[in-house]
């Protein structure tokens, strides 16, 4: 077990600057810096306790009795909570009530370590019967989500099994609750690092789909009509999609609306979040671009259309048509209805 946390731990360490670095951008969350700002904290207290654990198991130093590490223990579920929060129930901003989650951070340092260790995950067993019950009324929302949600629920499970552990600590030997505790974190890491891949803008749709369930219309003074020919405008004469770093914030900016607004007349009118709208146009150009020029490299042709990498667009393609970008051209017939301009 010891050798497993260890690996685990590493794993953490690793993946908590890529998940800073590539989920975690600005772009991701429109309009939501509070929660971003949050996750980065969870990510960090994460990181931290992780730190402590590795210096504890590998090298011995008793870092798991600092009171540094019994803060860590109680900020976790707070941060994630006001970071998940946001995106599950459609909220803005803060609340004046949102430092009491901040006081039992401030109070860790006065409790004994036998108490630290059980009240810091029954708290966490607390935000977590919170977040499961909001997950859950989301889920029958879109079933598009299905996968990702039983990704999250193995996350849910292994935090549930951390708060038992937490809670019968003191019935454990020392060594090994830690060795469960931080194998369990790399766990977590494995696990959201596969639903990041499978859907790297969850964060989005699942904010998309709570305003859809919590929120007032944004639409009332937009005439969406107009403005979805505009979409289309931008699209075909201004090929706005070849940018790819093209985002929510940039593209509500042309519209002329803020990005809840353009987020929420795509899910209503077109029924798609604007990362599956963009695949989907990026998709019909590139198919245009494979007839109409045969010596094109495939990977030209994915860069040209907007597509980050060669990866992304074999993905998105093959998810559209049903085939690779290769054996799509090997056709050697352009498919039917297909309008995108020269």
């Amino acid at each position: 077990m010891h050798t497993l946390a260890v690996l685990l731990i590493g794993y953490a360490l690793l993946s908590v600057p890529v998940i800073a670095l590539t989920h975690f951008r600005p772009r991701n969350y429109p309009e939501q810096g509070g929660s971003r700002l949050a996750g980065l904290v969870v990510l960090g207290a994460l990181f931290a306790l992780q730190v402590c654990h590795l210096l504890y198991l590998e090298f011995g130093y008793a870092a798991v009795d600092s009171v540094v590490y019994r803060m860590l223990l109680f900020a976790v579920a707070p941060a994630f909570y006001l970071f998940s929060r946001p995106l599950l129930r459609a909220t803005e901003g803060s609340r004046l009530t949102d430092v009491l989650h901040i006081a039992p951070v401030i109070g860790a340092p006065w409790l004994p370590f036998a108490w630290a260790l059980p009240l810091a995950f029954l708290l966490g067993a607390g935000y977590l019967l919170w977040l499961a019950r909001t997950v859950h009324a989301l889920a029958a929302e879109r079933a598009r989500f299905r996968l990702e949600l039983a990704m999250l629920g193995a996350v849910f499970t292994i935090a549930i099994a951390v708060a038992v552990l937490g809670v019968g600590f003191p019935l454990l030997e020392r060594e090994a609750f830690f060795a469960l505790y931080a194998a369990a974190i790399g766990g977590a890491f494995l696990l959201v690092n596969v639903v990041l891949g499978l859907a790297p803008a969850l964060s989005g749709e699942v904010a998309e789909v709570a305003r859809e369930r919590y929120a007032v219309s944004t639409l009332g003074q937009v005439d969406c009509p107009a403005v979805l020919a505009r979409l289309e405008q931008l699209m075909r004469e201004e090929q706005l999609y070849q940018h790819s770093d093209l985002g929510l914030p940039g593209l509500a900016e042309r519209l002329e609306l803020s990005a809840h607004q353009l987020s929420e007349l795509l899910n209503t009118r077109l029924g798609k979040s604007l990362s599956r709208y963009l695949r989907e146009v990026r998709v019909e150009a590139a198919r245009h671009l494979l007839m109409a020029d045969p010596r094109a490299s495939v990977l030209s042709v994915g860069l040209s259309v907007g597509f980050g990498s060669q990866s992304a667009f074999y993905e998105a393609f093959r998810e559209i048509t049903g085939m690779t970008p290769a054996k799509y051209r090997g056709t050697q017939a352009p498919p039917p209805g297909l309008t995108m301009p020269d």
